[in-house]
């Protein structure tokens, strides 16, 4: 696949996430519709995400044909090509009435995070990451926020159900004897963004799934920070961990979150 090829996928894609941030927005503003219904513990699911996750699969199986797709709601499976998408992460904040939630969209070539697209349009922001072409927020360029002091750090934790409340409670606890600021905002998609453009230090989690981070990696990445290497070990099908931080931070980090981090960009 040629670089014109890859600009020709940001671009469209870009424009067809907009059209979709416009669609969960009027879900989002009509809440009487979203038929809430729960998957399991914690785990939302609205009319919106099926929805928004249909609308993105037809438009990508008519611009690239060729390419497969995955999605949350659907599934599918990879390809040397793939789409990864996630129609609303921070579903439980989305059902309710709270605005940090996105609509994310990652493109894999052999494997390799290429392209990252997140639109989260109840904050009126899209953020922009390909590789090797640095990340933008609404356009303007972002970098990670440099800070090495820990004391000075804000780190936010996901929480999975795939891993025991033991583990999570620990970490967190190794977080505040480190000096953290530790916060959780129920967006995994959104917590690496806001890592990208500096809001703050850290986000990690001790499993996460594909669609979760297939854009914000690429994003964070581009934007300087320390991304462990999620995709490793069958990423893609299985999620694993992630920790993703402004690289003064990561040797610290490292022993906070205890996931090993494997190789990755820095």
């Amino acid at each position: 696949m040629t670089p014109a090829d890859l600009d020709l996928r940001q671009y469209a894609v870009q424009g067809l996430v907009q059209q979709a941030g416009f669609m969960a927005l009027d879900y989002f503003n009509k809440s009487e519709s979203l038929g809430v219904t729960m998957k399991g513990a914690q785990d939302w699911l609205t009319v919106a995400d099926g929805a928004v996750e249909e609308f993105l699969r037809q438009r990508l199986a008519v611009m690239f044909p060729q390419d497969a797709i995955i999605g949350e709601e659907g599934g599918g499976e990879a390809s040397d090509a793939v789409w990864i998408i996630d129609p609303i992460d921070g579903t439980s904040n989305f059902a309710r009435g709270d605005r940090n939630w996105c609509i994310s969209i990652g493109f894999l070539l052999n494997g390799v995070p290429e392209i990252g697209i997140l639109a989260a349009p109840a904050l009126g922001e899209i953020y922009v990451g390909r590789k090797g072409r640095g990340a933008t927020l609404n356009g303007e360029a972002i970098k990670v926020s440099g800070q090495t002091d820990i004391t000075r750090a804000y780190v936010e934790l996901g929480w999975s159900t795939r891993i025991p409340a033991e583990r999570y409670v620990a970490m967190i606890g190794r977080g505040y004897a480190a000096g953290a600021s530790v916060k959780r905002g129920g967006s995994g998609a959104l917590g690496l963004a806001h890592v990208a453009n500096g809001r703050t230090e850290a986000y990690a989690e001790l499993h996460i799934n594909a669609w979760d981070v297939a854009a914000g990696v690429v994003i964070a990445a581009e934007a300087g920070a320390f991304v462990s290497d999620f995709f490793s070990g069958n990423g893609i099908a299985k999620g694993n961990p992630i920790l993703c931080c402004t690289p003064g931070l990561r040797r610290e980090l490292e022993q906070v979150i205890q996931i090993g981090s494997g190789p990755a960009s820095d």
